[in-house]
């Protein structure tokens, strides 16, 4: 992992954890989890699978994931014409 994502991870996470002090990390990390429909054991947890859910935890269901967004195009044809390399 790289320091990038551990910094990351350690800044969403701060905020969640306090909302939760009383929870030590690994009931914190249980709780993320279940929240982002992680199914299997809490090792098999990726920290993908964290950021993003803590990035998409305050936004509506239908809002586009960061990252993703900055790459949208507004419809179909444009989207076929940029990947040609056709502005």
């Amino acid at each position: 992992m790289s320091c990038h994502k551990i910094n990351e991870l350690f800044e969403l996470l701060g905020p969640e954890w306090n909302k939760d002090a009383h929870l030590n990390l690994v009931e914190v990390l249980q709780k993320l989890a279940e929240e982002a429909g992680h199914k299997g054991d809490l090792s098999s947890l990726t920290d993908d699978t964290l950021i993003y859910h803590l990035k998409m935890k305050g936004e509506k269901s239908d809002a586009m994931i960061p990252g993703i967004e900055k790459d949208a195009e507004p419809d179909f044809k444009a989207a076929l014409l940029k990947a040609r390399g056709i502005k």
